[in-house]
């Protein structure tokens, strides 16, 4: 073989030494990256969906901080919610340990999209007496009366059980009770 015939074979490099010349890439080479592409995709296209699908339970509001005791500025917990679907819910207030504390409302049918506010007292047990309120902005406010003993000062979240559903949902942020 001439030298020409041997060079043919050999790349030039900056420094001058030869770099043998490689030929198609394998084919289960090619397979893979094409499946990381694809599945680079389809994962950015997955996010984007779950980015702008509506949550089950939407709109949530809570009064940070309130205190049941007469004479407070607030003494009720104002809470609201609106649902993705029509369901039956149960409303209860939980602890920071996770232990339920009242449960304001159970097996109360909601329809969609339309905002559900109701009132906790501060007081622990199954309200099982209520009391319909309207707010200055006209809407209806339904606020649950559990008689038990005043729950102790301290944080506290709300969980939504939506029965059709089968799920359980609490609160992103938590509420403060106050202390007189």
């Amino acid at each position: 073989m001439s030298s020409a015939g041997a060079d043919a074979g050999r790349l030039a490099t900056d420094n001058g030494a030869a770099a043998t010349r490689r030929g198609p890439p394998e084919p289960l080479a090619s397979g893979v990256l094409a499946l990381l592409v694809l599945a680079c995709l389809g994962a950015f296209f997955l996010t984007q969906r779950l980015k702008h699908t509506p949550t089950a339970v939407q709109a949530f509001e809570l009064t940070p901080v309130f205190s049941p005791y007469p004479g407070s500025r607030l003494e009720q917990e104002a809470i609201s919610f609106k649902l993705k679907q029509a369901d039956a819910v149960t409303v209860t207030i939980i602890d920071s340990e996770g232990n339920a504390v009242a449960t304001l409302v159970r097996g109360h049918r909601l329809p969609r999209y339309k905002q559900f506010s109701l009132r906790w007292n501060g007081r622990r047990g199954v309200a099982r007496r209520y009391r319909l309120t309207h707010t200055p902005k006209g809407r209806t406010v339904l606020v649950a009366l559990p008689s038990g003993p005043l729950a102790k000062p301290g944080d506290y979240r709300v969980e939504i059980h939506l029965h059709d559903q089968h799920r359980t949902i609490r609160s992103s942020r938590s509420f403060s009770l106050m202390a007189p």
